[in-house]
C-alpha cells in the first residue's frame, strides 16, 4: 500500500469533502481516501498494483477540483 497527498486549490464547502471522498474511495484498490477541508488536501491510501496515483488525480480534476501539487 501507497499513501499519497494531493493539494487542491482552496476547497469552498464542506459538502466538497463528501464527494471526494465517496468517488475516490469507491475506485478499486484505493483503502481509504480523507479529504482534509482545512487545508484543502486529499490522502489517499491505495494498491499500486490496482490504481495510480495518476488515476486519483484524474478523478479529483473530473470532479472540479483542481489539483495543484
Amino acid at each position: 500500500m501507497k499513501t499519497i497527498k494531493f493539494q487542491l486549490e482552496p476547497l469552498t464547502c464542506p459538502s466538497c469533502i463528501k464527494k471526494i471522498e465517496g468517488k475516490v474511495g469507491k475506485m478499486e484498490g484505493v483503502e481509504e481516501a480523507k479529504v482534509m477541508f482545512n487545508s484543502s488536501k486529499v490522502k489517499a491510501t491505495f494498491d499500486q498494483d490496482k490504481v495510480t496515483s495518476e488515476d486519483l488525480k484524474t478523478t479529483i480534476e473530473k470532479l472540479g477540483y483542481p489539483v495543484v501539487s
